[in-house]
């Protein structure tokens, strides 16, 4: 089996709506399809990807870079050991290659959304959901029944503001969000990101001045 085509296309999502930092008025975001030669329901098993709002299409990226270099990659070299399917992390090391190590940047929005799209592709060969295919292998068959997901962030029209209570809500964000938090680890070496509880007054610390998110506004 082999990749046969990988095609990526920009699509607008403007909006009239803001955060605290951008406005959408120009967004744009990243589809793509690889597509492969096996066939299921008369169809080619096509995987798709794209990337999140707030960062813009990395179209150049992916064309001048990693679609070329994929689709330059031995097919063979891109299988899982049985051959009977892709391996998204021979992939991920394929796109790589050449690339300097860290300040990934746009390049990780760019490299992600091609990840998307190639585990979409490996499920749907595999004949199974995404989420059992990533619990088979990685959690023992054991697959959440509930997952926490980031919820859309308060967007505001042109002139509007979020009503008082909003705001409150808001700020007392921070006292829930403590145990879930992903803080820099001070102790880690080569300070990654590490997800630890802390303390309340830890993480009071670090929240911004004016009631947290209420700064936005």
């Amino acid at each position: 089996m082999k990749i046969v085509d990988i095609r990526e296309i920009v699509v607008p999502i403007k909006s009239n709506i803001r955060n605290a930092y951008i406005d959408f008025s120009q967004m744009t975001v990243s589809a793509l399809a690889v597509i492969t030669d096996v066939v299921r329901d008369g169809h080619r098993v096509a995987g798709y990807g794209f990337n999140s709002n707030g960062r813009y299409a990395p179209s150049g990226l992916l064309r001048d870079r990693f679609i070329p270099r994929l689709k330059a990659a031995d097919p063979q070299s891109l299988l899982a050991g049985a051959g009977d399917n892709l391996d998204p992390f021979k992939i991920w090391t394929v796109l790589m290659r050449n690339e300097k190590p860290g300040g990934h940047g746009e390049r990780s929005v760019a490299i992600g959304v091609i990840d998307m799209a190639i585990w979409d592709a490996v499920a749907k060969i595999a004949g199974v959901p995404l989420y059992r295919l990533l619990a088979d292998r990685f959690r023992g068959g054991v697959a959440d029944p509930k997952v926490f997901c980031l919820r859309g962030r308060r967007l505001l029209l042109p002139g509007k503001r979020p009503p008082p209570l909003c705001r409150k809500k808001c700020s007392d964000i921070w006292t829930w969000v403590i145990p879930w938090s992903k803080l820099k680890s001070a102790s880690s070496a080569r300070g990654r990101f590490e997800p630890h509880r802390s303390r309340p007054e830890d993480f009071e610390a670090r929240r911004p001045a004016g009631g947290g998110c209420e700064r936005a506004f």
